[in-house]
């Protein structure tokens, strides 16, 4: 077997999952973000009430 080409590949693989993880986690949350900031009603002004 070829261990530095299997070692690294491991390695590449591992990366590319926490990447994935980081990412897949900030995209949650701007994505909660943005349905709370949708869900909100608007905010009314005191001039026109």
């Amino acid at each position: 077997m070829n261990y530095p080409i299997l070692i690294s590949v491991i390695v590449l693989v591992a990366l590319l999952i926490v990447f994935l993880i980081r990412r897949n986690r900030k995209d949650k949350k701007e994505f909660e973000k943005e349905v709370i900031d949708s869900e909100l009603p608007p905010k009314e002004d005191k001039e026109n009430i």
